[in-house]
């Protein structure tokens, strides 16, 4: 049996309803039973149109929306109805039994605007197909919720200054989550809140325009505009968003500099250089940056000859500085005009205009204490060479520019004159001549002046002082450089032989002619012929000189053309040589000068003078030497020292009274009166050694001649400074052998006659022996 599945859809409430159109039929197998041949019949598929749910629907729920029934369905409870696709089950869900489709939710159509979703009818049974599956669209009918939004605010925005009506500045743009096809729920309209009459918006692009002409940013330069989307076409119960605009005036240049005060007076002392800072002066221009840029001049020629301003690194203020010396006695004060200029002006601002705005400017000159003032910035003297001292030079002259008739004190500064040529009276600056002067030694004298205040020292000016000293005909004419040359035996007569120059250290014997001649008459060796210029040749005559060993002298006369007139006398040395056939010298009388085989006499005579040096210093090298040997051979010959003996017997100690008498120890004869006058260096050695003297009888006590030998030790200048050891050359007084030491013996006189050896004790047995033993014969 042909079952027809079909969908009804149930209006309830406001909801719509459902349509249905013919589609072409497509043929479909129904269920296979029997032996009899299957039946076919045309299937009617069904389109269905889309259906809306409300969103966000506030009714109760689950909302009924649509009925799925098939015809194959009796109501025997075999039919199943089944629903799958978008929210199958969880947004939408379908009654098996009897195929009512509900909704178990509230939709949002911002979230998903349709669902598509797939009916079917199957038996409960088996599950097989009772009509083929039929898709179906469920869309969410918008409702206005979203109000419009601004996602890029708040903005911020610039419009130049002065702007026309109309200018645009910003663009606004707000978003809409409703549906811009289903009503006017996403239809919007732009407003101004807040920022009438300055500016205003298109309600449909949102374009922010200037509202009013000639807006300064000088009297406000930043404007807060809010502007209002509404959507519902702007009627009333839509809803509506907000965004702020920021705008702000750029700054053009509208306005003309402006000096806030017509007069400005100044006041510099007299004696401020060029570069000092009078003062500042500033116009007044409420532009910004480049716009307020100023260029400052001097309109009246007196102030721009002693003045000149310039603008500051920062472009504002005009710096008014001293151009030149000022002098208080001469100029008091001077008055000028200023003019101050943008330096950028938009031409389409020139109505405004003109850009330029001028001030009187008035500056005072102090007077100040200044140094005296010379008559000139630097003199330029002149004096002849060779004059006496004394003579005048010249005169300088300074004032008291505050006080004319106040004194003023001249000196030449030592440094400046170190040769003290000059001297200065220095009541009148008159310069003369300490010593006689010479050009030749000096060409210019720089002197330093020094003008001093006799009020007050520490007004003081200087000048430098150029002195010429002229030149004289002092100087003789003299030869170039001395000449030695030599003539080749062989030479014929005529031959040039030497080009000899003339000199003159005068000024004007530079210039002036000197005149040179040799000797004359037939007899004479060579030729002299003036050249005119300064200089002569010197020629092998017709009648060549005889050859002699010696070399010839040539007596050249010299004299100039000055006032007075000088001459000298000079000698050139000519050597008769032998030349080979090419010209070159071989050898020369009485010496070779350039002799191929051997050395010249200029170098033997070099050799010949260092091996007698080294001779002289070899031979005094030895003669220090042995004069230091010497030396100390004699201090080794007085180098006398005892012997010490080695003695095996010990006393008998304090005890023994008998053995030796304690006071053979003293000795009478050791002490010596001291010298008279001031002690004598012991920090050196003394040259010479004093002789020995006799010592006088001392005290008999022991301890006093140690005391008394330790002071003679510390007063003789013979001992070195430091620690030695003293030898007392007397054992006491009262022992019958005398002294047993060694250093009495330099004492002359013949020997007396000796004691038995034998005589001394025990004691002195081994002293005996020694002294007793007869010395060897000498060889």
């Amino acid at each position: 049996m042909w079952g027809l599945m079909r969908l009804l859809l149930a209006w309830l409430g406001g909801w719509g309803c459902m349509g249905r159109l013919a589609a072409p039929a497509r043929a479909w197998a129904g269920p296979q039973g029997g032996s009899g041949p299957a039946r076919l019949r045309t299937r009617r598929s069904w389109v269905w149109n889309q259906f809306f749910v409300i969103e966000e629907y506030a009714g109760p729920e689950p909302v009924l929306i649509g009925k799925l029934h098939s015809d194959v369905d009796r109501g025997e409870g075999r039919t199943k109805y089944l629903l799958t696709g978008e929210g199958a089950g969880t947004v939408f869900v379908i009654d098996e039994a009897t195929g009512n489709i509900h909704v178990t939710k509230s939709l949002d159509r911002e979230e998903k605007a349709q669902y598509v979703l797939l009916a079917q009818a199957v038996d409960r049974a088996s599950n097989r197909p009772l009509e083929p599956p039929s898709e179906f669209i469920i869309k969410v009918q918008d409702i206005n919720d979203n109000p419009p939004v601004f996602p890029l605010g708040p903005h911020h925005a610039t419009v130049p200054e002065m702007s026309n009506v109309g200018t645009s500045v910003i663009q606004v743009i707000a978003h809409d989550a409703d549906d811009p096809s289903y009503g006017n729920s996403a239809k919007l309209v732009y407003t101004v809140l807040d920022g009438l009459p300055f500016f205003s918006v298109d309600p449909q692009t949102g374009v922010v325009r200037t509202a009013i002409p000639n807006m300064d940013r000088e009297t406000q330069e930043e404007f807060l505009v809010v502007i209002q989307a509404k959507d519902m076409g702007g009627h009333m119960g839509g809803l509506s968003g907000s965004t702020t605009v920021t705008v702000t005036l750029s700054d053009v240049n509208d306005n003309p500099p402006k000096f806030p005060q017509s007069l400005y007076q100044f006041s510099v002392v007299e004696t401020a250089g060029p570069g000092t800072l009078v003062g500042r002066l500033r116009a007044q221009d409420p532009d910004l940056g480049d716009n307020a840029l100023m260029a400052y001049s001097i309109l009246d020629g007196e102030g721009s000859e002693a003045f000149s301003i310039s603008t500051d690194t920062q472009g504002r203020d005009g710096l008014l500085t001293v151009r030149k010396p000022l002098d208080f006695e001469t100029h008091r004060s001077y008055s000028f005009r200023v003019e101050a200029t943008n330096t950028l002006i938009d031409p389409a601002y020139l109505r405004r205009g003109p850009f330029k705005d001028v001030a009187s400017v008035r500056v005072a000159v102090q007077d100040a204490p200044e140094p005296p003032a010379f008559t000139q910035a630097a003199y330029h003297l002149a004096v002849p060479e060779n004059k006496a001292p004394g003579t005048l030079v010249g005169q300088v002259s300074a004032t008291d520019l505050d006080s004319p008739a106040s004194p003023i004190r001249y000196s030449i500064l030592p440094h400046s004159d170190l040769d003290r040529c000059f001297s200065i009276e220095p009541e009148d600056g008159t310069i003369r001549t300490a010593v006689p002067l010479d050009r030749e030694a000096h060409v210019w004298h720089n002197l330093t002046v020094l003008a001093t205040e006799l009020d007050s020292s520490a007004q003081a000016s200087r000048v430098q002082v150029a002195i010429q000293t002229l030149d004289e005909n002092d100087n003789a004419p003299q030869l170039a450089e001395p000449y030695d040359t030599f003539v080749c035996d062989s030479a014929a007569p005529g031959q040039l032989i030497q080009v000899i120059r003339a000199l003159d250290r005068d000024e004007v014997g530079n210039s002036s002619r000197v005149s040179l001649q040799g000797p004359l008459g037939p007899d004479a060796n060579f030729t002299v012929r003036d050249n005119q210029d300064g200089s002569a040749s010197l020629l092998l005559p017709s009648r060549p000189a005889p050859p002699r060993q010696a070399p010839y002298l040539v007596p050249i006369e010299l004299w100039d053309w000055g006032q007075p007139a000088l001459s000298s006398t000079a000698t050139v040395t000519v050597s008769m040589c032998r030349c080979r056939p090419d010209g070159s010298v071989a050898s020369c009388r009485p010496e070779a000068q350039l002799s191929p085989t051997g050395l010249s006499t200029g170098a033997l005579l070099a050799i010949v003078t260092c091996v007698g040096t080294l001779l002289a210093l070899v031979v005094l090298f030895v003669a220090l030497r042995r004069q230091k040997q010497e030396a100390l051979m004699v201090l080794e010959e007085e180098d006398v020292r005892e012997n010490i003996i080695t003695y095996d017997d010990e006393g008998g100690g304090e005890e023994d009274t008998e053995a030796f008498d304690i006071s053979a120890l003293q000795n009478p004869d050791g002490a010596a009166p001291q010298v008279p006058g001031p002690p004598a260096r012991r920090d050196v050695l003394p040259r010479a050694r004093a002789p020995r003297q006799s010592r006088p009888p001392g005290p008999a006590d022991v301890a006093q001649l140690l005391a008394l030998r330790l002071h003679e030790a510390d007063d003789d200048p013979s001992v070195p400074p430091y620690d030695s050891v003293q030898v007392y050359g007397y054992e006491g007084r009262g022992s019958s052998c005398g002294s047993l030491s060694s250093l009495g013996s330099e004492a002359g006189g013949a020997p007396g006659p000796a004691e038995p050896l034998d005589d001394w004790g025990p004691l002195f047995r081994t002293l005996a022996e020694l002294y007793g033993a007869k010395e060897p014969p000498a060889p």
